[in-house]
């Protein structure tokens, strides 16, 4: 071996291991054959079985720089060949912590990923059995959604809502009297009206927008700041109302089978959203085929539903005719005429129908490729079964005669005329149940998303923008279940209590998203902006007016509580935001000048050979690096202090990001040697954890000293806000001695170590 070339690896002593000459020969592929053995004599005994395989760790050290320490750790197994002529290393890919995929660029696997200690070993068993194995980022892709899947996924509250759009119409009408409830069938029409429209226009944003965002992304893009973070609000309370609504109708539709049930219903909802909770942290792949099935189902029977009544009607067995309605099954007293205002609160409740159908243009990423244009077809699909059902309902429900009462409802009452009181009845209730607790799904696929997007914009902490085991958003998903949770407690699970809040923030985010494309079109001005533009004023006029209906007739019935919860999550997001631009500015640098700033490391003496002159540094240490800012720039400030040999490390689990890094890493900071470890299963302290052992196997004779950055917190409130993952690894390291651990706390208020 020429001594002039770097070591390829540490050898270790150990004992010579033979082999049998009946052993058959490896595979040679990733083969090594080690170094100065001799040929093995064949007289020599032969050892046990157990002798004849070893594993040893066999470390990479490449020591090409003046401080570069790069790190890639390999298991292998001693193994005996007859190609070989002797032992040569076999590498265990399955015991790897890291796998090199460019210099100063490491992947932790999912061995080196594992959680340390007991408590973290065990909620990660508990995660595992109740969620299943953690995928890595890459699995991303394979996660996308079918546009089979996505209709059930994203499509199921606005399909639900035609089991209970048409009985919330007859609920405000029949405060007229039984006698004005014809009126339903017009009202549903314009409805649908409406609803054509409202799917035209967000063609048109899905198109514009394929990165999602929905309303938010579109009024914060082209009408400013406020305007969007109003329709980031309204669709984030409109998403936790559609949750506590869909649980509560699908508890009234088992009551109405099941009368026993009716004072259980709180508790059968709270259990309901935490069963929609488990399946969607899951992953919303896997979300989709666990609800794709009672979804369809509900369309099934619903539809066999209007067919049979219609059959009916036109045979002459149902009470009225095809062209006429029938008489009231009961007559009701008027409390109130028949006024405009009435009407105008039948046609907001109604309304409701829509709820739901911007949903996809948050989610259009979920879609697979083509991702637009799959999630457009989704969305006609839907418009159009829900348009169907909708006014299926509405029609036989006045050719029945249908008066709403309080507990029963009027898809069952439907259900039993039609059908008749036998197992289809019970099999189509079961159908409208279980479609009506999905309906919430469709949030759970929304207020995560629009969450995390808020977050990368800084108007939400942090936290809403990771990913977790299954590549859902768990903290946007578990924030949601509390919140409708608590709303559904505090109503007592009253539809008819809640609906009052319900669709007004969804119609503000209407109008906001085709305002903001008006002024889009009109400003890029594409061929055919024309007709965009008559578009999209159309459906900004249409869901205006209706937002300015719901405002006026359900303010005192409790929207004025829909309308604090938007003030409020709009002052919630000006102050998160205007922390985050504080704390940026308090530890922003010029990056530009850094080279000039920022003092070189103490250039080390080497011989011709790449040695050390003057004898190694007695330190390695590494500083955990997660931006370039003046708290990580102190903390490798006070390595330099340390030791000359200095490793900067950065996790992170996007390539692109980490490429972007380390383009500006070495422009700012060239002097000091950057090693990216990609974490695909999104673990910090796991892959942390996993090098600095590495370290300590490839460097037994130095001291390994890691220098924690932070930040002094002046409010509780701020850990909240802030990503402290660093401040995790203390406990793991303070039983070993090899290691030492010196903080970094910097005080934000003088730019200074605290």
């Amino acid at each position: 071996m020429d001594s002039k070339r770097p070591r390829s690896f540490v050898r270790r002593t150990r004992s010579r291991v033979e082999r049998r000459d009946s052993e058959p020969a490896p595979d040679g592929a990733g083969a090594e054959p080690l170094a100065d053995e001799g040929p093995r004599p064949e007289s020599q005994d032969l050892p046990k079985a157990a002798e004849r395989r070893k594993r040893i760790v066999v470390p990479r050290h490449e020591r090409g720089g003046a401080q570069r320490s790069e790190l890639d750790i390999e298991l292998r197994e001693v193994r005996y060949g007859a190609a070989s002529r002797g032992p040569y290393l076999r590498v265990v890919p399955r015991r790897q912590r890291f796998t090199k995929l460019a210099p100063g660029y490491i992947e932790a696997t999912r061995l080196g990923s594992r959680p340390r200690g007991p408590v973290e070993r065990l909620v990660a068993n508990v995660k595992g059995v109740l969620l299943g194995n953690a995928f890595a980022t890459s699995q991303m892709v394979h996660e996308r959604l079918t546009k089979l899947k996505a209709l059930a996924i994203f499509a199921s509250d606005a399909l639900s809502s035609s089991a209970y759009a048409t009985e919330e119409i007859l609920l405000m009408l029949v405060l007229a009297g039984s006698g004005t409830l014809q009126t339903s069938l017009p009202i549903a029409g314009v409805i649908a009206l409406l609803l054509a429209i409202v799917t035209i226009s967000y063609r048109q944003t899905i198109k514009a927008y394929p990165g999602g965002g929905g309303a938010y992304i579109v009024a914060h893009e082209n009408l400013g700041r406020g305007p969007g973070l109003l329709a980031g609000a309204a669709l984030l309370v409109d998403y936790v109302l559609t949750v506590s609504v869909s649980v509560a109708a699908g508890v009234a539709a088992v009551s109405a089978a099941l009368p026993d049930l009716h004072d259980a219903r709180v508790p059968i909802g709270v259990f309901m959203i935490a069963l929609l909770t488990l399946g969607n942290l899951r992953g919303i792949r896997e979300a989709g085929t666990l609800f794709a099935i009672p979804t369809y189902l509900f369309i099934l029977s619903m539809s066999a539903v209007i067919v049979v009544g219609l059959v009916k009607v036109v045979a002459g067995e149902a009470p009225g005719s095809l062209l006429h309605e029938a008489p009231p099954e009961r007559e009701v007293v008027a409390a109130q005429g028949l006024t405009l205002f009435l009407v105008m609160r039948a046609f907001s409740s109604g309304s409701a129908a829509l709820t739901g159908i911007e949903a996809i243009s948050n989610g259009v990423p979920a879609f697979r490729a083509p991702e637009a244009r799959n999630a457009r077809t989704t969305m006609t699909m839907m418009a159009v079964v829900l348009a169907v059902l909708f006014l299926g309902v509405t029609f036989l429900t006045s050719r029945y005669g249908l008066v709403p009462e309080e507990h029963d409802t009027i898809v069952s009452k439907l259900g039993r005329e039609v059908l008749g009181k036998n197992v289809l009845y019970y099999g189509y209730q079961v159908a409208t149940a279980l479609v009506l607790f999905l309906a919430a799904n469709t949030s759970f696929n929304g207020f995560p998303p629009l969450a995390a997007i808020l977050s990368r914009d800084r108007f939400l902490p942090r936290q809403f923008s990771f990913r977790g085991d299954r590549l859902a958003y768990s903290n946007g998903i578990m924030m949601l279940a509390v919140a409708a949770s608590v709303l559904l407690i505090v109503f007592g699970g009253e539809v008819t209590r809640l609906i009052p809040l319900y669709a007004l923030g969804v119609f503000v985010s209407f109008t906001l998203s085709q305002t903001g494309m008006v002024k889009r079109f009109a400003g890029i001005r594409d061929p055919g902006w024309r007709v965009s533009v008559i578009i999209s004023v159309c459906g900004a006029v249409a869901t205006g007016v209706v937002a300015v209906v719901i405002g006026i007739t359900k303010f005192t019935h409790g929207a004025w509580i829909s309308v604090l919860m938007m003030i409020f999550l709009m002052l919630l997001f000006a102050l998160i935001r205007r922390h985050y631009d504080w704390f940026n500015e308090k530890i922003r640098v010029d990056e530009d000048s850094l080279p000039v700033g920022v003092p070189a490391a103490v250039a080390l003496a080497r011989d011709s050979e790449g040695r050390l002159l003057g004898g190694a540094p007695r330190d390695h240490v590494v500083v955990p690096v997660d931006g370039i800012n003046k708290i990580s720039l102190g903390a490798i400030g006070v390595a330099r202090e340390l030791s000359n040999m200095v490793t900067a490390v950065h996790l992170t689990d996007d390539e692109q990001d980490a490429e972007q890094f380390r383009e500006r890493w070495h422009k700012a900071v060239p002097d000091v040697p950057l090693l990216i470890i990609e974490s695909p299963y999104r673990a910090f302290s796991g892959p942390m954890m996993a090098y600095i052992e590495s370290l300590e196997q490839v460097e037994p004779d130095r001291r390994i000293t890691l220098v924690l950055p932070g930040f002094v917190v002046r409010h509780w409130w701020e850990r909240i806000l802030h990503n402290r993952d660093v401040q995790r690894l203390r406990p793991f390291l303070k039983e070993r001695p090899q290691v030492r651990i010196i903080d970094f706390p910097y005080r934000l208020e003088n730019g200074a170590p605290a």
